[in-house]
């Protein structure tokens, strides 16, 4: 029983499960902190403070949603032009670098060798 949770715990899948959820953890922090310390300010100076917790419509407290939203398609979006695009570009450039340069032709195969060794035997001249 041991033994199998040991070999279900060392395969590839799983640590790089566990690598890819500790660095969305730690860019996470980085997006928030993108948006949270730059781009919400930069919206507030544009257009006053951009908080809609007050509003309500009757008992019913929308305005956290609104704010989940705005927060939601700020984070978005941030991820959006600084990472996906970017990403994007990158990518098209390596690809076109990659079509660009021609493969190398693939080695003859055996018979192509011996059919070739042949012909140079042929070729010789006989005394």
């Amino acid at each position: 029983m041991l033994k199998g949770f040991r070999n279900f715990i060392m395969r590839g899948n799983v640590v790089d499960l566990a690598v890819a959820v500790i660095i969305g953890g730690a860019f996470g922090q980085i997006v928030n902190s993108l948006v949270a310390d730059v781009l919400t300010p930069f919206i507030g100076a544009l257009g006053g403070r951009p908080d809609f917790s007050s509003i309500s419509i009757g008992p019913i407290m929308i305005g956290k949603f609104i704010n989940a939203i705005v927060n939601f398609l700020v984070v978005a979006a941030a991820i959006y032009f600084a990472i996906v695009l970017p990403m994007q570009k990158i990518q098209e450039v390596t690809k076109k670098k990659e079509e660009s340069t021609p493969p190398s032709p693939p080695a003859p195969s055996e018979e192509v060798k011996l059919l070739r060794e042949i012909l140079e035997v042929l070729k010789t001249p006989r005394a």
